[in-house]
Formats: structure tokens, C-alpha cells, sequence
């Protein structure tokens, strides 16, 4: 998988989708299911040929292009600076995983587990998301540094919302996966910030 930056992009997209799920459901007690598709199938595209096979194509894509350029731009403000924080946390959980062989393995092993349920349910079925939020739960769940989602205490208590949420925090931490393997690095969210907000606004304006 040859990486680039404009890949790196896409990564992060699917980071910054997935963390704009968990705060819509948060703060609103629902999503947009089309990037919710796309984000929960992300995690079971594990032998992908380019980076863009693992979301569909662009457009599944286009909240999470939309969510970064906001959120990495000089100053975000409001709800895409705390989209900013999830996304960070996601990067930092990740870090913490891959120094985890035997947790890693129990991800890729359940993950696959989950793939017939999807197959018979869909993606985004409430089957699927409790499955998938039970395997954030007792594996990525365990750490002692643990992302603390803030929303509205009415959503949060809603069963299947802390499924969805688990789900995508999930999901969100696949891309941060790929996003290190496409060389991805932490200084690069600084010191690259406004090169990958280009690169996103460009893709975007190609889709209008």
C-alpha cells in the first residue's frame, strides 16, 4: 500500500468521522447513518488494495473531510474542538494498543467474529453495533487513559446510543491504525495541519 499524503488525508477523515458520530450521538441521541455506514464497515475491510477501498469511495467519506478541515484550522471553536479532542484521544488510544500484541489479536479475531452478523443484519443493526461496542468495551476499554465522551446524560443512558458510540470509537480506532501505517505520526497533526485542511477542501471541492 503505497502511502501519501492525500492517503493520510483520507485516514484522518475516517478518524474525524468517527469522532463526529460519537459527539452527534452524544449531543443529539442520533447520527447521519450514510458516514455511519461507511465508518462501521471500515472495520471490516482488513485486506484492502488501496487506502481508499476500506470507506467505499470519496463520498462516504465527505462528513469526515468536512469535519477536519473545521476542526484542524487555526482556532476550531465549539463542538468541532471537542471533535478535535476525541480525534487525539483516538491517535493516543491507538499507540497504546499497538503495544498490546495479545489485545490487538483479540480485536482482529472478534472483528472477524462479528463479520457474519453483518453480513445477515447489515452494518449499522443494532445486533452488529452491540457486538462491536462489547469488543471496544473489554479490550480498548481496559486502559487506564480512557475517552471521556461529554453529551446530554438522557442520550447517553440510552443503550443502544453507548452502543453506537463504542461502535465508532471502534471504527475510529481502525483508521488511526491505518493512518500509522500510512506514516502517520503525532507532529504531523501540527506541523502538517494546514497541508492535510488543503488537501481535504480540495477533495470536497472535487465532489461538489
Amino acid at each position: 500500500m503505497s502511502a501519501s499524503l492525500r492517503d493520510q488525508t483520507l485516514a484522518l477523515a475516517g478518524i474525524f468521522q468517527a469522532a463526529s458520530l460519537v459527539h452527534e450521538t452524544a449531543t443529539k441521541g442520533q447520527c447521519q447513518q450514510e458516514p455511519l455506514e461507511t465508518t462501521i464497515q471500515s472495520l471490516f475491510q482488513t485486506d484492502p488494495s488501496n487506502t481508499l477501498d476500506v470507506y467505499g469511495d470519496l463520498y462516504g467519506l465527505r462528513e469526515g473531510l468536512k469535519t477536519l478541515s473545521r476542526a484542524m484550522s487555526e482556532q476550531p471553536a465549539g463542538q468541532d474542538a471537542q471533535i478535535l479532542r476525541y480525534s487525539l484521544s483516538l491517535v493516543q488510544l491507538e499507540a497504546r494498543l499497538r503495544n498490546q500484541k495479545d489485545m490487538m489479536d483479540t480485536v482482529g479475531e472478534r472483528i472477524e467474529q462479528a463479520r457474519r452478523s453483518v453480513e445477515h443484519f447489515g452494518a449499522t443493526h443494532t445486533n452488529v453495533l452491540r457486538n462491536l461496542a462489547s469488543i471496544y468495551q473489554d479490550t480498548l476499554g481496559t486502559f487506564r487513559i480512557k475517552i471521556n465522551v461529554n453529551g446530554h446524560r438522557q442520550y447517553l443512558e440510552i443503550e443502544e446510543n453507548a452502543a453506537r458510540i463504542r461502535a465508532c470509537l471502534l471504527a475510529g480506532i481502525r483508521s488511526a491504525v491505518l493512518w500509522r501505517q500510512l506514516g502517520g505520526r503525532r507532529w504531523q497533526l501540527i506541523f502538517r495541519r494546514k497541508r492535510h485542511v488543503a488537501i481535504a477542501d480540495g477533495i470536497l471541492h472535487d465532489l461538489n
